[in-house]
């Protein structure tokens, strides 16, 4: 068991605990009893000295994450519990033991009560990042966790956590295995197969959070003329090839997401001529391309990672969106996302707003889309609910 260090916060900080919000600042803490290091586990007091939580110190604006609003044991009997707990809700919502679909993610942050831990499971295959040290330190209790909680049919357990920790943590950090070795396979999702490289491939390998939003790219499909930008291992791609799209473009600047999208269409649509992959950059495509797309979907990567790059993010999701409502055929559909937690739902939309009247076209929203509900998103935490989604009627 980790050593526990007693934070005490200011005056009238501890409000946001009793909303159970899991974050604490560094600005809120009024004192710390010895010397703080990144992963230490720490007992949040108020100023008086009541027990609020347990948590994870932190350097950093957020300096506490909060793992128990009980004073508890931080141990490997806590760690099972957690996962357990989310396991059976995933039960509930019907990711597990769905015989089409074998790719969900089981913790998503805060929203399952384990802030600064991802874990995606592809079949028999957990891929695991971690976002904070602390949760980082118990990687090998959690991984028999998983092991333990999946009665052993998990084949490999595979720590990802190389590029989202080691800047914070000022450690060597390297990816590797906690259980098996499996570096790629393949899962089901929604009845169609993809192929999955989670050694090389970007955070965890497969983006399962837009699975409900590719099933309704499908609905819009048929018959249409469809360009998919950002496609990364071209999921939107193959559904709307199964929705029964005249033709799909798919563009990334990466040639190796180009491969393995190629791959995924091949795996589902052996031998079809009615898909065309393009290894370019996003904006360079959308200048130059001369095809009448009735279908244009815009996946881009986050643009905003944090708070200081938030202007220029809009900035980009406005050019981005406005060349694509400019461009596309009359009667078209565009669905556009941004998977930046700091830009909110209302910034994105008035992003888009001010990327149609610069178009001058009639714009209609048809849909308003989120993440599924395996990316769960805790009532006390709406910093989570990170993806946001237009589906949009451009006359």
């Amino acid at each position: 068991m980790q050593n526990t260090i007693n934070v005490s916060l200011k005056s009238g900080k501890e409000i946001s605990l009793f909303r159970y919000h899991p974050w604490i600042f560094s600005g809120a803490i009024k004192e710390i009893d010895g010397v703080a290091n990144d992963g230490d586990l720490v007992r949040v007091t108020d100023n008086k000295g009541a027990f609020l939580a347990m948590g994870h110190y932190q350097k950093g604006s957020i300096a506490v994450r909060i793992i128990s609003f009980k004073e508890e044991e931080i141990n490997a009997a806590f760690w099972l519990k957690k996962i357990q707990e989310a396991y059976q809700y995933r039960k509930i919502i019907g990711v597990i033991g769905n015989i089409e679909t074998n790719a969900y993610r089981l913790i998503h942050g805060e929203g399952d009560g384990i802030p600064g831990l991802i874990i995606d499971i592809f079949d028999t295959i957990a891929v695991i990042q971690f976002h904070s040290y602390g949760t980082f330190i118990n990687r090998e209790l959690i991984a028999k966790a998983l092991i333990e909680t999946y009665d052993n049919k998990l084949t490999a357990v595979y720590d990802k956590s190389q590029t989202t920790l080691a800047e914070r943590s000022g450690t060597t950090i390297e990816n590797k295995f906690l259980f098996g070795d499996q570096t790629s396979g393949m899962v089901r999702e929604n009845g169609l197969n993809f192929f999955i490289d989670w050694w090389d491939g970007q955070k965890t390998g497969f983006f399962v959070d837009q699975r409900d939003n590719r099933m309704l790219i499908e609905k819009y499909a048929k018959n249409k003329k469809v360009l998919n930008m950002f496609c990364y291992t071209g999921g939107f791609s193959v559904y709307a090839m199964r929705g029964g799209a005249a033709l799909v473009h798919s563009v990334d600047s990466s040639k190796k997401a180009i491969e393995i999208t190629d791959k995924n269409i091949e795996i589902n649509f052996p031998a079809s001529n009615l898909h065309q992959s393009f290894s370019e950059d996003a904006f360079h495509f959308l200048e130059k391309y001369t095809e009448d797309y009735d279908l244009i979907i815009l996946d881009p990567p986050a643009f905003a990672k944090h708070n200081s790059a938030l202007k220029n993010a809009l900035q980009g999701y406005k050019r981005l969106n406005q060349k694509a409502i400019e461009k596309i055929k009359k009667g078209g559909i565009i669905f556009t996302f941004s998977c930046s937690q700091v830009v909110s739902k209302d910034d994105f939309r008035k992003s888009v707003f001010a990327a149609s009247a610069s178009a001058k076209r009639n714009v209609r929203i048809m849909h308003q889309l989120t993440q599924p509900a395996d990316h769960a998103i805790s009532m006390y935490h709406p910093e989570g609910e990170y993806l946001k989604g237009l589906v949009l009627y451009v006359e």
